[in-house]
């Protein structure tokens, strides 16, 4: 990093102008948002039946008698004894879920590891957030988490499984990270929303601060630098 000091006069009218930039990207993020929440909802048919720490849990019960539900698709695979390092720095940053609750909105962690894997690794971590396994069923295959076309046809952030071959920016089987995002009228729970790879950087908020440094995000490919916290 090679510093560029100039005269108060000069930072100031620097600043003034990128002010002027995150105030129009400010305003965009405003506009998507508003779009985000004008999307049509799609009814939910399947139960979907998981593996909490205190026993079975449908989808519904994952509200917790709230209105939205928000589920972080953590990579797990069964065969894993430790969950993704990457799925893990977004986790990381959750922070405490009171803010969510007084909003009416659930937070919640599904992956397919077996819940005594996630339960062994989640009290590792330190979490609280609520953490559930789909092992054995299909949410992670209907959500397209799970990669793997001799359950369901591949597909990730809305691309096939020859346009993500073609694009060399994903891979084609195995675990995927994501966010989902459901609503809840009585009895009857519907799909909102769903964020994939790039789609999802907004919630890393150690990124998010770093964005605001003279050095930044490190950019290497495969974050190499990541450890889980307690490795560092």
């Amino acid at each position: 990093m090679t510093a560029h000091v100039v005269t108060p006069e000069q930072w100031l009218a620097a600043r003034k102008e990128l002010r002027e930039q995150e105030r129009g990207a400010m305003e965009a993020r405003d506009a998507v948002n508003a779009a985000r929440r004008q999307l049509p909802w799609m009814a939910i048919e399947d139960e979907y039946v998981f593996d909490g720490r205190h026993g079975k849990a449908r989808l519904i019960d994952m509200f917790q008698g709230r209105s939205q539900l928000i589920i972080q698709h953590f990579m797990f695979d069964p065969a894993w004894d430790e969950g993704c390092k990457h799925c893990s720095l977004l986790t990381d940053g959750i922070g405490d879920l009171a803010h969510l609750h007084a909003l009416d909105t659930t937070f919640a962690v599904v992956s397919r590891a077996p819940i005594d894997k996630i339960e062994a690794f989640r009290q590792r971590m330190g979490w609280n957030v609520p953490w559930y396994s789909s092992h054995g069923g299909t949410f992670n295959y209907d959500f397209h988490v799970t990669l793997d076309e001799t359950v369901a046809p591949v597909e990730y952030d809305y691309m096939d499984k020859a346009t993500l071959a073609a694009s060399g920016e994903w891979f084609t089987e195995g675990e995927a990270g994501g966010m989902s995002v459901f609503a809840r009228d009585g009895e009857k729970v519907y799909y909102t929303y769903s964020a994939y790879g790039d789609g999802i950087d907004v919630f890393h908020t150690t990124f998010n601060y770093l964005d605001l440094t003279p050095n930044g995000r490190p950019l290497e490919p495969g974050r190499p630098w990541l450890r889980h916290h307690d490795r560092y």
